[in-house]
C-alpha cells in the first residue's frame, strides 16, 4: 500500500465516522477499508458498563475473515479486553507455538488496544487474526489510529446524547414556565368572576331581581366548575406521572362507553355533530371512568379547536387490538408541533389561549396504563385524527 493510498484510507475512516450518526452502521461500512490496513479475521469492541466500572460489555463484533463460518464458536477476546482495561495499555497475545495446529481458528493472534477519551478509559478494541502471522509495528500503529478514531466516535456519541438531554431539559423548563404563566391566568380568571359576582350580590345597597341574581349565581357555579376542573387536571397529571393514580379495572364494553361519552358531549356542545360506525365490541378489562374521560376530552378538543366540523368515529378490531379513531375536518396541527402535543403543559401556538396543556398528556397516560397507545395524525387545513389502540384481550395490569 502506498503512502498516498494509506492517507486516503485514513481520511475515509475519519469522514465516515464523523458523518454517520449510527456508529454501528459506520463500522459496517468501514470494515472493508479497515482490512486494507492489515488483514484481520474478527473485530470486537468492548465498553465499560457505566454502573459497574469493573465490568465490560461487548457492543460490536464482526467475523469477516477465515473464522466467519465458525462465528458463533469463535473466541472474541474478552479476557484480552479485560487485561487492556486492567492495565490501560495495549496487549498483544500470540498462540503457544507448542500447541498442535489442527485448525486455524484454534490459533488466534490477539491485538487489544485501549479506547481513551477526555473522560478516561472507556473500553477496548480487539483484533483477532487466525493462524498468523503476527502483527508488525506498522500494523500496530495503524491499529492505534483506529482505536483513537473509535474512541472519539464514542465521545461524540456521549456528547451528542448530553446535548439532546440538555435541549430536552431546556424545553421542559420553558414548558413549565409557560405553564406557570398560563395556569396563573387560568386560575385568576374564574377566581375573578367568582369574587366579582359574589361581591356584587353581597352589596347591601343593591336590590337585584330574581332573574339577575340567578344569572350571577349561574356564572359563579360555572366558573367554580372550571376552577375545580383545572385543579383536578393538575392533581391527575401529578398522580399519573408518579404512578399513584389508582385504576379500577373491571369488564367493560368500549362501544357503550363511547356512546355514553358522545351523548354527554353533544349535550354540552349543542352544535357538535358526530358520525359513527361504532360496532359491538367484546368485553375487556378496563377502567370505564378513565376511558370515558379520554373519549370526552377528545370530543371537547374537537368542539374547541375544530368548531363546526363533524367528528367521525371509526372503530374496528384488528386481531388482538381494538382501534378507535376520532377524526375532524378542522384546521389541523402543523407538523413541527405534532410530536409534542402529548407532552405535559404543551399547547399549540395560535390555537386559543384557554386550557392548561394537560388534557392530552392525561389522556395519553390513561391509555398507557391500559397497555395501549394514543397517537395523532394531522394535515394543516384538512383536520386531525386521534388514534387509540387498546388490547382486545380480557386482561390488564
Amino acid at each position: 500500500m502506498t503512502d498516498e493510498t494509506k492517507i486516503d484510507d485514513y481520511l475515509e475512516i475519519a469522514e465516515v465516522i464523523a458523518v454517520n450518526a449510527d456508529w454501528k452502521k459506520a463500522l459496517d461500512v468501514l470494515l472493508p477499508t479497515l482490512r486494507s490496513f492489515f488483514l484481520f479475521d474478527n473485530l470486537a469492541l468492548y465498553l465499560k458498563e457505566k454502573e459497574q466500572i469493573n465490568l465490560i460489555d461487548i457492543v460490536y463484533a464482526r467475523a469477516v475473515g477465515r473464522g466467519k463460518s465458525a462465528e458463533a464458536d469463535v473466541d472474541w477476546g474478552q479476557e484480552i479486553a479485560a487485561q487492556v482495561l486492567d492495565k490501560d495499555e495495549m496487549v498483544v497475545k500470540i498462540p503457544d507455538s507448542t500447541t498442535p495446529r489442527t485448525e486455524r481458528t484454534s490459533f488466534p493472534y490477539f491485538l487489544g488496544l485501549p479506547l481513551r477519551t477526555s473522560q478516561g478509559l472507556i473500553g477496548a478494541l480487539l483484533f483477532v487474526r487466525f493462524g498468523g502471522p503476527g502483527y508488525t509495528k506498522e500494523q500496530i500503529r495503524s491499529a492505534r489510529f483506529l482505536a483513537a478514531q473509535f474512541a472519539s466516535m464514542f465521545e461524540r456519541r456521549l456528547l451528542y446524547g448530553e446535548v439532546v438531554a440538555l435541549q430536552d431539559a431546556r424545553r421542559q423548563i420553558n414548558l413549565q414556565e409557560d405553564f406557570i404563566a398560563t395556569i396563573s391566568h387560568e386560575l385568576r380568571t374564574p377566581l375573578g368572576f367568582i369574587k366579582g359576582y359574589t361581591t356584587t350580590l353581597l352589596r347591601s345597597e343593591a336590590n337585584w331581581d330574581d332573574e339577575t341574581r340567578n344569572e350571577f349565581l349561574t356564572i359563579i357555579d360555572e366558573e367554580t366548575d372550571h376552577l375545580a376542573s383545572l385543579i383536578d387536571h393538575m392533581l391527575e397529571s401529578a398522580r399519573l406521572q408518579s404512578q399513584t393514580l389508582m385504576m379500577k379495572f373491571q369488564p367493560v364494553r368500549l362501544d357503550l362507553l363511547l356512546r355514553d361519552a358522545m351523548v354527554r358531549s353533544q349535550a354540552r356542545y349543542k352544535d357538535l355533530q358526530v358520525n359513527t360506525n361504532i360496532i359491538k365490541l367484546p368485553l375487556i378489562l378496563a377502567d370505564g371512568v378513565r376511558l370515558t374521560q379520554v373519549f370526552q376530552n377528545l370530543f371537547t378538543n374537537a368542539a374547541k379547536y375544530a368548531p363546526g366540523s363533524p367528528v367521525d368515529i371509526h372503530v374496528r378490531q384488528d386481531g388482538e387490538k381494538i382501534r378507535i379513531e376520532f377524526s375532524d375536518q378542522g384546521p389541523g396541527i402543523p407538523p413541527e408541533h405534532l410530536p409534542y402535543i402529548f407532552d405535559k403543559f404543551y399547547r399549540v401556538p395560535g390555537y386559543g389561549t384557554s386550557g392548561s396543556g394537560l388534557g392530552l398528556f392525561i389522556c395519553g397516560e390513561i391509555i398507557k396504563a391500559h397497555q395501549g397507545t394514543l397517537s395523532a395524525q394531522s394535515e394543516v387545513g384538512k383536520g386531525t385524527t386521534f388514534i387509540i389502540e387498546l388490547p382486545a384481550r380480557k386482561t390488564a395490569t
